[in-house]
């Protein structure tokens, strides 16, 4: 993709590895703190879920913006954009950040988010005049202590979803999205609540039946639901197969018997307190009109399209349109230069929802909806 900069007659065009050590001196020229490093650069210059633009005039770079595309979702991420001081206030940033949209749009993203300090009001000023829409706020963001403010716009005019007000929390152990996604529905249904590891622990130590290969255990949509029900929240479960859940990621027959009888114990438990429970697995149209009727989901998915790993991992789903499910995912992948921003309100086509709602051999879906009390 390349364009002529009308404003300051600088050629936009992708950057090559060639760009590394203008890339470099670049950055260093326009920050101070909170600098890209050359290393960090040659990653996004070869890596395939990035792309470098950069305007060019006279084999000088006046400016780039640095774009990250988020594996499995529709959404690109505004990393970082830099503009030569002796050239600001003539137009570079505005057509630097048109120009990172098309790229958006052209790796099919229908969404561009990203994070600007709050203290410049020359950058917020020109994001909001772009149709940027604050999405909320990062405490603490920058080297200096500075908040952020995290903006979103969306790159198909059509797009106006009803999203759920749903807070987010960020699992802090590997095995605790299920927890983590479990405190995400409750505090949008009882703004009141306290999130805490503590409370993330309790919960996982609560709802766990599952035995991994290595490591300590996951969430099963039993235990969930059990853990929701003794904080009284009306609660729907759809599940498919009759087997036990996720029984197919341990190899041991006794590991396997100890997760059959626990889950056994919770079923029973959750038939006591009148609990629906729904054979048959998950769809979009389940989904939908769960949230029609208020609810928040929880729903298990393979996480092997987004993470590239072979595990089960809970989503809280925030809302839909014609086009996408959305979801707030409780892990972020900082070693990909992910950040909180990019697991927040995720959309995701609905027929490659559909495929990762089924997981392991077996093809297990999972559900646990949480109402207003």
């Amino acid at each position: 993709m390349t364009g002529e900069d009308l404003a300051a007659g600088s050629k936009i065009r992708l950057a090559r590895s060639a760009d590394l050590s203008d890339l470099v001196a670049l950055e260093q020229r326009c920050f101070d703190t909170d600098r890209i490093s050359r290393r960090q650069f040659r990653y996004l210059l070869s890596k395939g879920n990035a792309a470098i633009l950069v305007a060019e005039l006279d084999n000088e770079l006046r400016g780039d913006v640095v774009l990250l595309f988020s594996r499995a979702t529709s959404v690109a991420r505004l990393y970082s954009i830099a503009v030569l001081r002796e050239y600001r206030k003539q137009g570079l940033g505005r057509h630097l950040m048109k120009a990172a949209e098309r790229e958006a749009w052209a790796h099919q993203r229908a969404y561009l988010r990203l994070e600007v300090r709050k203290d410049n009001l020359a950058a917020v000023n020109l994001y909001e005049s772009l149709g940027y829409r604050r999405l909320g706020e990062s405490p603490d963001y920058y080297d200096d202590h500075m908040d952020a403010w995290r903006l979103e716009k969306s790159l198909a005019p059509d797009q106006h979803p009803e999203l759920a007000p749903v807070p987010y929390y960020e699992q802090s152990l590997e095995f605790t999205c299920g927890a983590a996604a479990l405190m995400m529905a409750m505090q949008t249904l009882t703004p009141t609540l306290d999130l805490s590891r503590t409370l993330e622990l309790r919960l996982w130590r609560e709802a766990t039946t599952i035995f991994m290969t290595s490591g300590h255990g996951g969430c099963g949509p039993y235990g969930l639901a059990l853990a929701a029900v003794k904080r009284h929240y009306p609660v729907d479960v759809f599940v498919s197969g009759e087997g036990t859940h996720l029984g197919d990621s341990v190899r041991s027959e006794h590991k396997r018997e100890v997760m059959r009888l626990v889950q056994q114990d919770m079923f029973q438990q959750l038939r006591s307190q009148g609990v629906s429970i729904t054979r048959g697995g998950v769809s979009v149209k389940q989904i939908e009109a769960c949230l029609g009727r208020g609810g928040i989901p929880l729903v298990l998915i393979s996480s092997w399209q987004i993470y590239k790993a072979r595990v089960p991992h809970w989503v809280v789903v925030t809302g839909s349109d014609e086009n996408f499910i959305y979801v707030n995912d409780p892990y972020v992948d900082r070693e990909e230069g992910e950040t909180q921003i990019d697991s927040i309100h995720m959309p995701i086509l609905k027929e490659k929802f559909a495929s990762m709602t089924r997981y392991g051999r077996v093809g297990l879906q999972a559900m646990v909806v949480l109402y207003r009390a």
